[in-house]
């Protein structure tokens, strides 16, 4: 449940609502706002009715959470989530959708990643993507260089400029991995890996969660949940895809449309991936362009200064020649939907 309080609710009122929420085995979290207080509350309705909160002095409203993912329903918080870097770089809201762009895996060709680094920063791009822990089906696939490639990483976006992600797979990396990353990233496999969602939940940096490869929305927002739940406000989803019968064209399935589904009850940010949900590079501009329409707030794509070579996911990747032409048109087609979406904002208000 969620309570606001009247504007002009004491301190003494405040505390009655809290100590009766908590008596009753509710989890309470205070917010003072700069014209109402809220609270939210997590427990059993059954053990304390919204009606008898609302007849508490000082009780302006109470509000029924119909969907069990409480901290990440638009029920809670009605505006978009916003998310701040300290360059500026901001994802969510009416803020400009951003691009996250960078080989699958970071391998060990410093100079190479540079290459990618620098065409990602040339055409306007905010983010430098690489994996250093590789999650593979197969125990023969290449696993990634690990902390090697983090500092490549690191290195490389430091040069040009860029914030950098890279996905965890274990929480016990989890500071080693902050020394590096300005983004974490929750890959599809560990989407509903509990205790790393937990860790991830406890440290300051934000998070890109992919939804998992059967997840529905409401099990991916639940996802969210759990590291929203362990204080770590900055979580921004990410369609990627999910699996599907039909796997003889594409390597999932892009669900387009659970960006605005997402978007109507949830306040988080969400991007798409359009490499990892067609698994085909010829893919890859229709489906930015289409996730960008239906409002998602940034996109991620795979680039590699060699894709033929690349040591995952070479297939699926735009070479740099390839990518720079692609961003070009994704450039002017965001801009130009970007200046649609603000002049439209500005004639509703």
């Amino acid at each position: 449940m969620i309570i606001i309080m009247e504007r002009n609710a004491t301190k003494v009122q405040k505390l009655r609502v809290i100590d009766l929420l908590k008596d009753n085995g509710f989890e309470v979290r205070c917010n003072e706002g700069d014209v109402h207080t809220v609270i939210d509350a997590l427990g059993d309705k059954t053990s304390l009715t919204p009606g008898r909160l609302a007849a508490l002095e000082g009780v302006k409203e109470v509000k029924v959470i119909r969907e069990p993912f409480r901290l990440a329903s638009r029920d809670r918080k009605e505006e978009d989530t916003v998310i701040e870097f300290h360059n500026g770089v901001k994802i969510g809201g009416d803020n400009k959708p951003v691009f996250m762009v960078g080989p699958c895996s970071v391998e060990d060709d410093y100079n190479g990643l540079l290459k990618v680094a620098k065409a990602a920063k040339e055409m306007g791009c905010e983010f430098l993507r690489g994996g250093a822990f590789k999650p593979r089906t197969s125990p023969y696939d290449f696993q990634g260089y690990g902390e090697k490639a983090l500092q490549f990483l690191r290195k490389a976006a430091d040069a040009t400029g860029l914030l950098t992600v890279s996905e965890i797979m274990d929480a016990s990396d989890l500071d080693m991995m902050c020394k590096y990353v300005d983004v974490l990233q929750i890959g599809a496999r560990n989407v509903q890996n509990f205790k790393l969602l937990h860790a991830v939940g406890k440290c300051n940096k934000p998070v890109i969660l992919k939804r998992g490869l059967s997840s529905t929305i409401r099990e991916f927002l639940l996802a969210a949940e759990h590291i929203l739940y362990y204080g770590n406000q900055n979580v921004i989803l990410c369609e990627r895809g999910i699996r599907s019968f039909d796997s003889a064209f594409t390597r999932n399935v892009m669900d387009i449309a659970s960006i605005p589904v997402i978007k109507k009850y949830s306040h988080l940010p969400i991007i798409v991936d359009p490499s990892h949900g067609t698994g085909q590079r010829y893919l890859i501009e229709p489906m930015a362009k289409a996730g960008l329409v239906v409002g998602a707030d940034g996109v991620m794509i795979e680039v590699h200064h060699d894709p033929e070579y690349a040591l995952s996911d070479g297939k699926q990747s735009l070479s740099i020649p390839m990518f720079k032409d692609i961003m070009k048109r994704l450039n002017s087609f965001n801009n130009r939907l970007h200046y649609e979406k603000t002049c439209l904002s500005a004639n509703v208000k």
